[in-house]
């Protein structure tokens, strides 16, 4: 199967992840495995236990988020550094059943069809579950509305041909057959699938538009982020033209050419204006208290996968995105 394709912004240790969860961790048995042991001093926790246990370390920090590492009976995070004497406690729980439940979450659809589903996902919902988010993501609720969606990508991810992140609001296309989703899936691949998105980010951008072309890979210092990188990276490509200059902030319109895990976030931020309210690649506090990025998929295009008819779809930013920019323009004007 054309991982690649079917899977389109996975990356390799969220795959890893999810097929040790899919395959109920065969190696092991049923029971709940339990070991407590000590590591070098200054060793960093979650890197530590991947080691000593012989897990993915994806896997041992998703153990650690749900509080199944101890250090001294007591829970830390995956980053803390071991000190001289720390007993550490690890308990890996029977493989989890593979049972995603409908839940009855509101929905912004904005086209459903036998074949396809276009929703406008709210800012701070995630897509599909994954540990530290098994309920009410957006698959739940799509299992309640429609209970037919496609099974390529597995239990965890009925439906979902790509994915945008949990802060960043707007459209998704959602399979709901294996037809639908391999059509799609395809023009995704090829480069063909429309996405465009709205930004708000630091710093006046001078140049009209432009285009940056810059590979995206595992950053090497934190592995929970991604980084401009030209080992172990794939191709990126975006696209940005300017709306609206500010004293402080530029507003953009990017295009996705391929899409990569985080792209325009970590693309801002190589260019030195990341994206207002991003955690991860900007400034760890902004003007505005705001606790997630101001990125809004506001157009999505793509061939229904049945016809062939091009089918194309707006949303207006959210409300907290207008709110911010209403703001920025009142301040510009004082």
């Amino acid at each position: 199967m054309d991982w690649e394709g079917l899977n389109t912004g996975l990356e390799a240790e969220e795959l890893e992840l999810e097929l040790e969860l899919e395959n109920g961790d065969r190696e092991h048995q049923e029971a709940e495995q339990k070991m407590e042991f000590r590591l070098a001093e200054g060793t960093r926790l979650d890197v530590g236990v991947t080691e000593r246990v012989g897990k993915s370390r994806s896997f041992i920090q998703g153990l650690i988020e749900e509080g199944h590492v101890l250090v001294n009976g007591a829970a830390r995070k995956a980053n803390y550094k071991v000190r001289a004497m720390d007993q550490i406690a690890v308990v890996i729980p029977p493989p989890r059943e593979l049972k995603v439940e409908a839940e009855n979450i509101p929905l912004e659809i904005l086209y459903e069809d036998e074949d396809v589903l276009v929703v406008n996902k709210s800012q701070g919902m995630v897509v599909h579950p994954a540990p530290g988010a098994w309920t009410k993501t957006l698959v739940n609720a799509l299992l309640y509305h429609c209970r037919n969606l496609s099974g390529i990508n597995g239990v965890l991810r009925p439906g979902i041909v790509h994915r945008i992140d949990k802060d960043t609001s707007g459209l998704l296309v959602v399979a709901k057959n294996d037809l639908a989703h391999q059509g799609l899936a395809e023009q995704i691949k090829a480069h063909s699938m429309a996405r465009r998105y709205l930004a708000i980010v630091h710093g006046v951008v001078f140049e009209p538009s432009g285009t940056v072309e810059a590979p995206i890979g595992r950053d090497p210092a934190d592995r929970k982020k991604m980084a401009v990188v030209f080992q172990n990276a794939k191709e990126a490509v975006t696209h940005y033209e300017v709306l609206e200059r500010f004293r402080d902030f530029t507003l953009l319109e990017a295009r996705l050419e391929t899409g990569r895990t985080h792209q325009i976030r970590v693309h801002m931020a190589y260019l030195k204006h990341p994206v207002l309210g991003d955690p991860l690649y900007g400034p760890r506090k902004n003007p505005f208290g705001l606790q997630g990025q101001m990125l809004h998929a506001q157009l999505l295009g793509f061939q229904h996968p049945r016809s062939g008819e091009y089918m194309e779809f707006s949303a207006p930013a959210s409300g907290m995105f207008q709110k911010v920019l209403e703001e920025i323009r009142r301040d510009d004007l004082e």
